[in-house]
């Protein structure tokens, strides 16, 4: 029985509206930003602040920072005020929220890392959702972005994703043989939703 679909995706693809329809012809709990609003809570920061380092890695100078702070004698004495809002605590929280959600099931959950801590899970379906390039830009700019704004963002976070999958599970993104489902969403929303609900559904029945 599948209780579990992870959608990692590239970004502007629109995966994120193609997991709500799931979620909703489900009738299951969707983990997107529901799930940034929760580390939010538990770590006591604004959604403004996670949402600055999920999915990317900390800028190599504070890394070199803090790796100097917290193994020096004065840092380890002063460990608990470095304590800020950075990735590695970002990612502890959401991989100890994943990990809850997981128990519970019933749930659609994107990106976060989410298809790599629950990869050993054999009730959870794995789907990667990508688009080519003009099609990523027109839905960016579709929401408002500019021309200039989209192709940057689409240049610059997937390999924002790549690194921090790369630092914290020694993969290279995507890591294909971990889906087992790849999805081009310029077939249109509802066709990729429908295929990938047929392929959870057939997925689950295997012996």
């Amino acid at each position: 029985m599948i209780r579990i679909i992870t959608v990692e995706r590239e970004f502007g693809s629109g995966a994120g509206v193609i997991a709500e329809k799931i979620a909703k012809r489900l009738d299951w709990k969707l983990w997107d930003q529901r799930l940034t609003d929760e580390i939010a809570r538990r770590m006591d920061c604004t959604r403004n602040a996670v949402e600055e380092h999920e999915e990317r890695r900390d800028p190599a100078y504070y890394r070199l920072v803090k790796s100097f702070m917290l193994g020096s004698f004065e840092g380890s004495v002063n460990a608990p005020r470095f304590n800020t809002v950075d990735t590695d605590c970002v990612r502890e929280v959401a991989q100890e929220i994943l990990l809850e959600v997981a128990e519970t099931g019933n749930c659609v959950i994107v990106g976060r890392g989410s298809a790599y801590y629950l990869a050993n899970r054999r009730d959870a379906f794995h789907v990667f959702i990508y688009a080519p390039f003009q099609d990523k830009i027109r839905r960016l700019q579709a929401i408002g972005k500019s021309e200039k704004e989209a192709v940057s963002l689409v240049e610059t976070v997937d390999d924002d994703r790549a690194a921090f999958i790369k630092q914290y599970f020694k993969l290279k993104w995507p890591e294909r043989h971990r889906f087992h489902l790849m999805i081009n969403s310029s077939i249109g929303d509802e066709v990729a939703v429908e295929t990938i609900l047929e392929a959870a559904a057939k997925f689950a029945k295997r012996p």
